[in-house]
């Protein structure tokens, strides 16, 4: 089951990032890649915190 960020297509543009959990892996996609990468879940779990943090705020 893919689940989309609530902070995708705010500018109304139609692109949108998606996050699929599944067993020990993640998988992430968006409308230009969809294929996308797959990451373990132990290093999505600390991208998450790192972003919660502020760590890739411009």
């Amino acid at each position: 089951m893919w689940r989309k960020s609530s902070r995708s297509n705010g500018g109304g543009n139609g692109n949108c990032v998606e996050v699929s959990l599944a067993g020990r892996s993640a998988r992430v996609r968006d409308s230009k890649n969809p294929a996308g990468p797959t990451v373990a879940l132990p290093d999505w779990a600390g991208f998450l915190a790192a972003v919660k943090k502020g760590s890739y705020d411009a």
